[in-house]
């Protein structure tokens, strides 16, 4: 397959006219061609976004108990320009945790549409005293073995940790060889923040939210995380978790390759005002999505809602796009895979109008979706 006279996003994330050619589902050619193919003249394609935080959409939820529900993620995804995703568990019992980490993993390889990358696991070692909309009867001290157990079951790409619990530098130092360990749901000073960084902490779950936060004499964690070059930083870009003008700022501190846009959302992504659940709890979403008690609980948005937003919000484009696509890629090991338009990567891509406000088509892996 040949795509031709697109205006191309390619590595460096800047537009030029050119061709993509396609064999079996990877980009061999960025370069034009004699040879035919089909005209995207006035067109624009960018690579497929990936959501590393995502807990449902479209009435499923990665820890609904349902079989099919990762399923109907991945169906559903690419509607919002979303090709590849870590369905995201909850704090929830761990029997619990053991039958949504064995659905997701008959999922992979099933995926009719975004496919899937394995586990973001959100609970259940956090702070109780910052747990949010986790649920706190479920949650549990640093745990080798159980995390070992289960991701055996299904490869867990992200796991979070309060670091200041008891424990959670043992763990810390364990894990940080087999997937990336982020700091969430947490009390931890900025100094604890920094210790834990030297411990293999390499991450922060969506930034601001539910951790300790930027004051003049105590940085807390997010200053820990501006303060160092090492850190990804999760950010919801709804406009609701995080004021815009502070999203503003936080992307100029962090630059263009540390700041990964994430969803967080829940079931009721993709669907109307009304009632909801999330790991077993119930949530109402109207425009936001707040537990009984107000407390916000996951959101309502995608990634296409959030790239949008932050063209509006005036976030530079190339660093928009990188956000959505290349750096949660990187984020999690998969940018050899996928993340940018590049030859011997899957051709993930996203057809769009010249603006990027609007998408046409959705390719993954090479095939064709919407």
């Amino acid at each position: 397959m040949i795509l031709k006279n697109a205006t191309v996003y390619g590595e460096d994330f800047f537009p030029s006219v050119t061709d993509i050619t396609i064999e079996n589902g990877i980009i061999t050619s960025l370069d034009k061609t004699e040879n035919p193919g089909t005209d995207c003249t006035g067109k624009a394609i960018i690579p497929g976004f990936i959501d590393i935080h995502i807990h449902g959409c479209n009435m499923a939820d990665a820890t609904d108990g349902k079989p099919d529900s990762v399923l109907e993620m991945s169906r559903f995804l690419p509607k919002c320009g979303v090709t590849s995703f870590c369905p995201t568990t909850m704090t929830i019992s761990t029997e619990g945790l053991r039958k949504s980490f064995s659905f997701a993993a008959a999922a992979m390889g099933r995926e009719e549409g975004a496919y899937i990358h394995g586990i973001n696991m959100e609970g259940p070692f956090i702070s109780p005293a910052k747990k949010g909309a986790q649920a706190q009867e479920h949650i549990k001290a640093p745990d080798i073995e159980l995390f070992k157990e289960l991701n055996s079951v299904c490869p867990v790409k992200l796991v979070d940790i309060a670091p200041e619990e008891k424990g959670s530098e043992e763990f810390i130092k364990e894990i940080k060889n087999i997937c990336v360990v982020s700091a969430a749901h947490t009390c931890c000073d900025y100094a604890k923040a920094k210790e834990s960084f030297g411990w293999g902490i390499s991450h922060a779950t969506h930034l601001f939210n539910a951790m300790s936060g930027l004051c003049s004499r105590e940085p807390g964690l997010v200053g820990a995380v501006f303060d160092s070059d090492n850190i990804n930083a999760e950010l919801i870009c709804d406009g609701i978790h995080i004021h815009p003008a502070t999203l503003r700022s936080a992307f100029a501190i962090l630059g263009k390759n540390r700041t990964v846009v994430i969803s967080d959302s829940t079931m009721a992504s993709g669907l109307a005002d009304g009632e909801y659940t999330l790991g077993g709890q119930k949530v109402f979403k109207k425009g936001a999505v707040r537990l009984e008690d107000g407390t916000l609980a996951g959101s309502a948005t995608n990634l296409f809602e959030e790239f949008r937003n932050l063209i509006d919000f005036g976030i530079p484009l190339e660093q928009a796009l990188r956000s959505v696509t290349i750096n949660p890629a990187r984020a999690i090991g998969a940018d050899k895979i996928t993340g940018s338009l590049a030859v011997g990567k899957n051709a993930d891509m996203l057809i769009m109008s010249e603006d990027l406000r609007h998408i046409f088509n959705v390719f993954i892996k090479g095939k064709s979706i919407i």
